[in-house]
């Protein structure tokens, strides 16, 4: 009983993450689904305008990363934790930037040029450009 209301309620807190796709202001003015994908899954080094990307992450337990890697990515943070392990083992590759918080992932994203990253739609303001609304 008490695993089917923890189920419930994480469900409900996701349900209620309206996650967007920020951009630095000078990027592109917007970006699919499946290139966010790309570059959150290591495939990608660029954005569609070509500048090369760097993407920023939320820690764990945040909602709206949960939303976004539910939304954009398909992946637990199981399978995030596996998949990083084996691109950082073979060297193809080093995860995603953490910031602690979406005001420091705003002020990061918007003083990087190429930066990317999602936070809540509710905390968006002039300082980023919202790139996508999964």
């Amino acid at each position: 009983m008490r695993f089917h209301f923890l189920a419930l309620l994480l469900a409900t807190s996701l349900a209620n993450a309206e996650v967007v796709v920020i951009g630095n202001p000078a990027g592109p003015d917007s970006i699919s689904t499946e290139e966010v994908r790309d570059i959150y899954l290591n495939r990608s080094k660029a954005l569609p305008n070509g500048q090369r990307v760097t993407p920023f992450e939320l820690p764990e337990g945040n909602n709206a990363r949960d939303a976004f890697h539910n939304e954009v990515t398909g992946r637990s943070n199981t399978q995030l934790k596996a998949f990083w392990s084996q691109q950082v083992f073979t060297g193809k590759g080093q995860p995603p930037r953490e910031v602690a918080s979406a005001t420091i992932m705003k002020s990061t994203v918007s003083s990087t040029p190429g930066g990317i990253g999602y936070i809540d739609s509710s905390e968006v303001d002039d300082s980023v450009k919202v790139l996508l609304k999964p």
